[in-house]
């Protein structure tokens, strides 16, 4: 059996609990200390409760992450579930309020991001859930007058096998709520785990498909009215003069508000305040707005590029290296802007009455979103509230707080009134923080065999996140980086910068086994001597996908691998190119190795959705800028991916038994080098450039790089 004391956290930090009279059972665990042990509750259980066993045996998880379509309304209650020994039919998830009692182990935050979720609180979630059947086991015993190590949990029961007695979880709750708390918990060996590593019925599929959820457009409060603001067109610019006399006389409009970052208009409803915002004249004061645009941006990306910018990994000496390699080979990709495209636009209601400021945020940062919300409310934080909807889709969009700010500064403006902020499709276009534009040079050098002694990859515009940690063993490395702000807002976005970097990386790793003659899957296997587990990785795919049978002539496989966030992902690519040089995926194949799979149905959700997303950001998706304006404004000039262009997916989970990795985002990174290498695969022509344009001899002249 595995015995664990707790050594990720004091038992201080980690478990208390709390005694309600004639509640039942209330257990909480705080990462940080016992200071953070009380977050506000009006509920019958002690407020610092994550865990709560009711009379009737319910066992509420209180869920500190927000929920956005990645699955930790299941992923989270299963592994408390596995160690309680809970009956998973009486499981229920409620959603925590914002406070330091929640946050993300380590981090201080309370945020979901970075495929963190299971990973930070695998070990937090089985040490409070282990003691809470000790307790309960306890509480038998004691009942029974047997010793506790002849009682078992099963089901949320506990049952005595010496006499067949048995009583439920609800039926001890309150003697288990007296007890002290265990100075060792005994973690289950994994070869005993009923639930996790299966596909229990999803607690939240039943609601949602009858609509039950409340997403942020959903929340109603009484007396609610509507904010639509008005956003300055070039990026930088700010408010020099309103005229807004016709927008306040039409029957409806509540107030026309100068913001810090354009003018707010509220009115009734949603289509009052935008009709009213049609006639609102704004004089804009440009002194300061961008006016940048992506042509330049790309000449400057390319000339720091070409500069030696700051190492972050030097291993041997590069430079000797390469003076010495029998072959040397260079080549620059570029990746553009991208916008998170969530398919629920910005939103957030807020109240400011009293004193004190609530938000209806659909947040990943819920620290940040308190914080927000306090500054434009003009109060302290911990006088802000914040609660979390559903997310209409996240991706690192709602990590930023800017949308919770503007809804709590128009709510201050209208103490007593909930005002919901509603930003249109446009508006969320235009003022995202878009994944950054990137220029990568990378030049390599190979011996006599073709084998790479000398690897420089230099990352202009973002950080080098993901090419930083290859997986390959190359003797001299140099990898280095220039961050560069052009005024353009800037933001995590899903994979964050391993997305960009992985499709340089993975693509000339390609470029690299065409000039050796060598099999792109057998050329990474030789450089993956001292990575086992990124080639069985790659093997399992490479078998799944059939690589090496022949396909029909346009068509092509293509091959990337990357690791991310504790987990590895290799991806097969089949595409075929059109007479016209169009490009079709045709089918996706995924092989993942994720540790252990906590709820591997949630796992193949999620790299679907990831090689979905990388998909339509490798073929069409592109933010441009021109004199300081974002172009593109809606799905008609921001095209994503439609069902008709979707290929098939194939996820292979791999079989795992170390601590889980994350898995919301390691799917993504490989999908654009694949499709590219298939591409070369198919048509010999090799694209550099993202999103991948048609195939035609301009593309192939336009992306080349030099070779000596």
């Amino acid at each position: 059996m595995n015995r664990r004391s707790g050594p990720f956290v004091s038992r201080r930090d980690l478990l208390q609990a709390g005694v309600v009279a004639g509640a039942g059972l209330s257990l909480g665990f705080c990462v940080r200390g016992e200071r953070h042990a009380t977050p506000p509750s009006n509920a019958p259980f002690a407020p610092n409760a994550w865990v709560r066993v009711e009379r009737d045996g319910t066992v509420t998880l209180l869920l500190g992450q927000s929920e956005m379509g990645q699955g930790v309304i299941t992923s989270l209650p299963l592994i408390l579930a596995e160690e309680m020994d809970a009956d998973w039919s009486n499981v229920r998830v409620e959603q925590a309020p914002a406070h330091p009692a929640y946050e993300q182990p380590g981090w201080g935050r309370q945020r979901t991001t970075g495929s963190a979720s299971v990973r930070n609180f695998w070990h937090p979630l089985r040490e409070a859930g282990a003691a809470a059947r000790m307790m309960l086991v306890a509480a038998a015993a004691a009942r029974w007058g047997v010793p506790a190590t002849e009682c078992r949990a099963e089901k949320s029961a506990v049952i005595h096998d010496g006499s067949g007695r048995r009583l439920t979880f609800g039926d001890l709750a309150e003697e288990a709520g007296r007890l002290a708390l265990p100075r060792r918990v005994r973690l289950k060996d994994p070869r005993e785990f009923r639930l996790i590593g299966t596909d229990p019925p999803r607690p939240e599929f039943g609601a949602a498909v009858t609509g039950q959820p409340v997403f942020a457009s959903d929340v109603r409060r009484p007396g609610q009215v509507t904010a639509v603001i008005l956003r300055p067109p070039r990026l930088g610019a700010r408010v020099a003069d309103v005229e807004a006399g016709a927008a306040q006389r039409m029957p409806g409009v509540v107030l026309v508000r100068q913001l810090a970052n354009g003018v707010a208009v509220v009115a009734r409803d949603f289509w009052t305040a935008r009709r009213a915002g049609e006639s609102v004249r704004i004089t804009w004061d440009e002194s300061k707005a961008s006016n940048t645009g992506s042509v330049a941006i790309r000449e400057q990306l390319a000339r720091a590029a070409a500069l030696s910018g700051t190492a972050v990994r030097r291993d041997g000496n590069v430079s000797e290296a390469l003076a010495g390699a029998a072959r040397r080979h260079q080549a620059t990709y570029e990746t553009p802007y991208l916008a998170h495209a969530t398919m629920e636009p910005m939103t957030c209601t807020a109240l400011v009455e009293d004193g004190r400021c609530t938000v209806w945020a659909p947040t990943q940062d819920q620290t940040g979103a308190r914080e927000a919300a306090a500054r434009g409310a003009g109060v302290a934080p911990e006088l802000v509230t914040v609660l979390t909807p559903r997310l209409g889709g996240g991706f690192g969009r709602r990590a930023q707080s800017d949308f919770v700010r503007e809804a709590a500064e128009v709510a201050a403006a209208l103490p007593g009134v909930p005002v919901q902020v509603i930003w249109t499709r446009e508006d969320d276009v235009r003022h995202d923080f878009y994944r950054p534009a990137t220029v990568h040079r990378l030049e390599a050098g190979l011996d006599a065999r073709g084998r790479v002694v000398a690897w420089n990859h230099h990352v202009a515009g973002a950080s080098a996140e993901g090419a930083r940690e290859l997986p390959y063993s190359i003797p001299s490395v140099l990898v280095a980086e220039s961050r560069i702000d052009f005024g353009v807002p800037a933001g995590i976005w899903r994979a964050v910068d391993h997305s960009q970097n992985a499709f340089a990386v993975e693509s000339f790793i390609d470029e690299l086994a065409a000039l050796a003659a060598a099999d792109p899957v057998d050329y990474r296997l030789g450089l993956l001597a001292a990575a086992p587990r990124e080639a069985t990785v790659l093997r399992t795919v490479a078998a799944a996908a059939g690589w090496g049978t022949v396909l029909p002539p346009g068509h092509g496989r293509g091959v990337a691998l990357h690791a991310m966030a504790g987990s590895i992902a290799a991806l097969v690519a089949e595409v075929s190119v059109d007479t016209d040089g169009r490009i079709r995926a045709n089918r996706m194949v995924c092989a993942v190795d994720c540790g252990v799979a906590v709820h591997p149905d949630g796992i193949r959700a999620q790299v679907e959705g990831a090689v979905t997303m990388g998909l339509s950001a490798t073929l069409g998706e592109r933010i441009t800028v021109a004199d300081g304006q974002v172009r593109e404004s809606n799905f008609h000039d921001y095209p994503i991916l439609g069902f008709a262009e979707a290929p098939r997916v194939e996820v292979h989970i791999l079989p795992g038994t170390g601590d889980p990795g994350g898995i919301g985002e390691v799917g993504l990174p490989p999908v654009a080098p694949a499709v590219a290498n298939a591409v070369y695969a198919a048509t010999g022509q090799r694209l550099r450039t993202l999103p991948l344009e048609r195939v035609d001899g301009r593309a192939e002249r336009r992306s080349g790089g030099p070779t000596t």
